[in-house]
């Protein structure tokens, strides 16, 4: 496939920013849910699938850092910091929404040569990926990965979220 085929920044920008307001939105029926069912919402942040996996406020907190980070590795533009400091549901809303805000201030000219990128990372030093690699084989899996997790984790629960809330409001 050719790379110039793909958009990246319809695939970066506004591809994750409408399933960050997806998120958003599951986060805020959990919330919901919590209260219709008189227990403490901020239970949900140490939900796991299996022991070895991130807790659910983790997961959340990957799904944006991945957005994020691949909108600023891709453009060459610096990746904010957030200092996953998250206690509660609502602090995981605000989250999401600061990585909105963050998302928006880009421009499709943003992207322009991301293929030749090199993107690196602290857990493999010395070793990079081309822009190409790193955005179909991690950036784009990765946010999924992350996203579906905390959506399924949700759904073991009991929290009444389905396919149409997953894929977000659809025009």
């Amino acid at each position: 496939m050719n790379s110039k085929n793909i958009n990246v920044y319809e695939s970066i920008i506004h591809q994750f920013s409408h399933n960050l307001l997806a998120l958003k939105n599951i986060l805020q029926k959990a919330k919901a849910h919590a209260d219709y069912m008189k227990f403490d919402a901020n239970k949900f942040l140490d939900l796991k699938l299996a022991p070895d996996m991130y807790a659910f406020c983790k997961q959340v907190q990957m799904t944006t850092d991945n957005a994020k980070g691949a909108a600023a590795r891709l453009s060459g533009k610096e990746n904010p910091i957030f200092t996953d400091d998250e206690k509660t549901m609502d602090d995981l809303i605000v989250r999401v929404q600061k990585t909105l805000h963050y998302l928006e201030g880009f421009k499709e000219n943003d992207f322009n040569d991301y293929e030749n990128k090199k993107i690196s990372f602290p857990w493999n030093p010395g070793q990079y990926l081309d822009g190409k690699t790193y955005f179909y084989s991690f950036a784009i899996p990765n946010f999924y990965f992350h996203f579906t997790t905390t959506y399924a984790l949700l759904r073991q629960v009991g929290v009444p979220v389905g396919k149409n809330d997953f894929l977000g409001n659809i025009p």
